[in-house]
């Protein structure tokens, strides 16, 4: 077995791991290979990891803009006005302040509902 670990900087992405059912089929060249093979990994997955974070960030904003707009249109509040209720909700209901966008986006609403016993 022959082991690298893929960072980048000081991000732990995981481990790349060669398995050989034969002894010793790993030999120093089989190490520098690795050790090369691994560092590109490294570079390619933590790049993706930051587009797909860039991506969500973007989404998320998207989405919270556009529940400001509702608020702003519905209340005639202005940006900073919206983007305070908003936030204000978000902490009432402990809510991630990106789920409560979402619920008014798509819902209208702002609050959830109450919960029922039966």
């Amino acid at each position: 077995m022959l082991s690298f670990q893929l960072f980048v900087q000081d991000d732990d992405l995981g481990a790349l791991n060669l398995y050989s059912p034969d002894v010793r089929a790993f030999d120093e060249d089989s190490q520098h290979v690795g050790s090369l093979f691994a560092s590109h990994a490294a570079v390619a997955l933590a790049a993706s990891q930051e587009r797909e974070h860039l991506t969500e960030a973007m989404r998320t904003r998207d989405l919270i803009g556009q529940a400001k707009g509702i608020l702003m249109e519905r209340h005639k509040f202005t940006g900073d006005q919206a983007f305070t209720l908003l936030v204000r909700a978000s902490q009432r209901a402990n809510m991630k302040l990106r789920d409560l966008a979402d619920r008014l986006v798509h819902t209208g609403e702002l609050t959830s509902p109450p919960h029922r016993t039966t």
